[in-house]
């Protein structure tokens, strides 16, 4: 199964959900992220945000970011993301209902309907990126809970 982290700059938050969900699920999940936008395309995450994920043992330090592809709606299974202009983004994009199923809002797909965004760190402190690591890392354990439940659901049928 393929999954896609989205945010804006694919610099702060899609980058840690990238690490984190990567790090509770099997090496066959292949997880990738990208932004809206391109202006960081080929930049490193936020060093607040490598920092971030080296203090709960992830290395994201060698992530690029890089823009969504209209490829990304046929590579990807599911397509996650952080918040609610980014949903909007990222569908306009959809040619198919198909390729509009796999797009999901990441809080929201977890359980979480009440504050179904991610805030963006990016002009906070490090704390503000400790608090969004742990937002998104409890939302990994479900949501990488419910994937591998799908995959095996799959194999059976």
């Amino acid at each position: 199964m393929k999954i896609l982290m989205v945010c804006l700059g694919n610099i702060c938050r899609s980058p840690l959900a990238e690490g984190i969900l990567r790090s509770k699920l099997p090496d066959s999940f292949v997880v990738d992220s990208a932004g809206t936008i391109s202006m960081h395309e080929g930049e490193t995450p936020d060093k607040r945000a490598v920092k971030t994920a080296a203090n709960h043992h992830i290395d994201i330090s060698k992530q690029k970011s890089r823009p969504i592809q209209m490829t990304d709606f046929d590579q990807f299974d599911k397509i996650y993301c952080m918040d609610l202009k980014n949903l909007e983004d990222v569908i306009s994009l959809t040619r198919t209902e198909e390729q509009r199923q796999k797009v999901h809002l990441f809080l929201e797909e977890a359980g979480n309907h009440q504050n179904s965004e991610v805030p963006d760190p990016y002009w906070g402190n490090l704390d503000d990126f400790e608090k969004v690591y742990q937002l998104l890392d409890r939302a990994s354990n479900k949501i990488s809970h419910q994937l591998q439940q799908q995959v095996i659901t799959n194999k059976i049928r």
